[in-house]
């Protein structure tokens, strides 16, 4: 990554400048901004590092903002300014926010509507890992499945941070939960956070005998009943096994797509009854931004009384951001990712 000099009222940023992976991406300065109307301005803790950064910058995400901009879809921080018309937050408060791009820098401008107080009781890293993970979790598991006490919960994907916060967050619930990841020590974090069977799959090509063999390694983890909500944050060829070992009437969410589209054959859902659903938080808290406060506040309820807290695995400084997200990109780290200013 490349680096620039640091003239005054200046900034450093980490700056996409053309589509790409993490290696395309250039450490810069940038002028500090300023809030506009509605807005604060945030001096940047932490930011928290999640799939759809490397989709962004590579122009493979629902949204292609202009360039040159920051990834980084989380912060938190301390609020430095205040634009005109905002009554909330106010200079000195710490915040974590949802941004969708430009938290990778030192400073970020955000809407006001976009910020969520951070209890005295966590630090700015567990801040910046917080929303994106958890929120997406419980937007899925309340809001789109509904998932009850007693339930089964089949997580795929349960060694990344939103699968790990699932697997908390169903546990709270009073769910049975079925963690499947790729490798032992991510199955272990699993475990540690309360999961109550585990299935270790393969990565790379399944083939339509590997696809026949995790289907039963599915449905024996999930019992005779089937998985009651099938969890989907990594689809490609094990969304199909996933779909066959849910129960009658089940709830087939599909979060995310580390592995690739999949081609769910249409049988399935009709011999099975059950619902295929979409979880896009980010467009949900957009469009009910009441319901999203109201999650993020019953949230860091389940933080504070030490029910859920975010597993972060490691920690790189700004100038690190390529190395970060190419951890990620490799899928070897279990939990969350965080930039530590």
């Amino acid at each position: 990554m490349t680096q620039a000099s640091e003239p005054q009222d200046t900034m450093a940023a980490v700056l996409s400048e053309k589509a790409g992976g993490p290696e395309t991406l250039a450490l810069r300065r940038v002028p500090i901004p300023e809030p506009a109307p509605g807005q604060v301005r945030i001096r940047v803790r932490a930011v928290g590092i999640n799939y759809p950064d490397l989709l962004i910058i590579d122009d493979r995400y629902q949204y292609r903002p202009e360039r040159p901009f920051s990834p980084g879809a989380e912060v938190s921080g301390i609020v430095e300014a205040v634009g005109e018309a905002v009554s909330w937050p106010c200079v000195g408060n710490r915040v974590m926010a949802m941004l969708g791009w430009g938290g990778m820098a030192e400073y970020v401008c955000v809407d006001a509507a976009r910020c969520s107080p951070i209890p005295d009781s966590m630090s700015y890293d567990d801040a910046a890992a917080f929303l994106m993970a958890y929120c997406t979790a419980y937007h899925a598991l309340r809001d789109r499945s509904a998932l009850g006490q007693g339930e089964t919960l089949l997580v795929l994907g349960a060694g990344g941070g939103v699968g790990l916060a699932a697997v908390e967050l169903a546990k709270a619930l009073g769910a049975k939960v079925v963690a499947a990841a790729s490798t032992e020590e991510k199955l272990g974090i699993a475990r540690l956070l309360g999961a109550d069977e585990t299935v270790l799959y393969p990565r790379g090509e399944l083939g339509r005998e590997g696809q026949k063999r995790l289907a039963g390694l599915f449905k024996a983890a999930c019992g005779p009943d089937g998985a009651s909500v099938v969890y989907d944050a990594v689809g490609g060829e094990y969304a199909e096994p996933a779909m066959r070992s849910i129960g009658w009437q089940g709830r087939y969410l599909v979060v995310g797509f580390a592995a690739g589209v999949p081609s769910l054959p249409l049988n399935l859902p009709l011999l099975k009854g059950c619902d295929v659903r979409g979880v896009f938080w980010g467009a949900a808290m957009e469009r009910d931004p009441q319901r999203h406060h109201e999650s993020v506040a019953e949230l860091t309820d389940l933080y504070v009384r030490r029910k859920i807290k975010p597993s972060i695995q490691r920690r790189f400084c700004l100038e690190e951001a390529g190395l970060a997200l190419n951890a990620l990109a490799a899928r070897e780290v279990s939990g969350k990712i965080v930039l530590s200013m």
